[in-house]
């Protein structure tokens, strides 16, 4: 990982925004920011997203008639392994330059801990495959690989498999997201915190972008 596209995550956990693009801002304004080369998915008439290379936004709106209202981004860094820079927005890459495969947690904690950005870690209720961290200042939530991804179909206890470039790896860093609110944070921690380790079990989620 280079220290311009590291540069990149701590950029956006410290303020919240991709390149200034907030998660509460319409489609037209992140496109200016990001540029027009971006894929456009819809749920239906109340809600769609942005693809833009890594970076995906998401609205909703009460009706057709009504104006699109921004509700939150996600970066999907678990893209990373397979396509490398190639994954990334170019508008990202021009500010930022090449981005390395993989984005461990260790080094991003400790680079933002460095810089007085302190990261909570959250009850998930993905665990124990994956951690949540938290950073209240800009609400943005970092979701982590704590877990190998299994040995694949078939492939029993003690199974041993050739890594493929793009496995996760206990470490990883897997998507980074904004907004998720205090409100959501006390919800995950009275819903989760006393859940046993390792329990299957992934709820709905209540309304933001983790």
């Amino acid at each position: 990982m280079t220290p311009y596209s590291l540069a990149f995550y701590v950029d956006v956990i410290t303020s919240g925004t991709v390149l200034g693009a907030r998660p509460t801002d319409s489609p037209d304004r992140v496109t200016e920011i990001l540029g027009p080369d971006f894929a456009e998915n819809s749920f239906d008439d109340h809600g769609m997203w942005r693809d833009y290379g890594m970076a995906e936004f998401f609205w909703s709106r009460e009706s057709p008639g009504h104006p699109w209202e921004g509700h939150h981004f996600t970066l999907q860094v678990h893209r990373l392994p397979y396509g490398g820079s190639g994954a990334v927005n170019p508008v990202i890459r021009e500010r930022y330059g090449r981005f390395g495969r993989r984005l461990r947690f260790d080094r991003l904690e400790r680079l933002l801990a460095k810089r007085g950005v302190p990261l909570e870690e959250v009850p998930d209720p993905n665990a124990p495959a994956y951690s949540l961290h938290w950073q209240p200042a800009s609400q943005v939530s970092v979701m982590v690989a704590r877990a190998r991804e299994s040995a694949g179909h078939g492939g029993g206890t003690g199974s041993r498999r050739k890594r493929r470039r793009g496995d996760s790896r206990v470490g990883d860093v897997h998507a980074v997201a904004s907004s998720m609110t205090a409100e959501q944070v006390a919800w995950y921690r009275a819903r989760y915190g006393s859940r046993e380790a390792g329990r299957p079990s992934v709820p709905a989620v209540p309304s933001g972008g983790s």
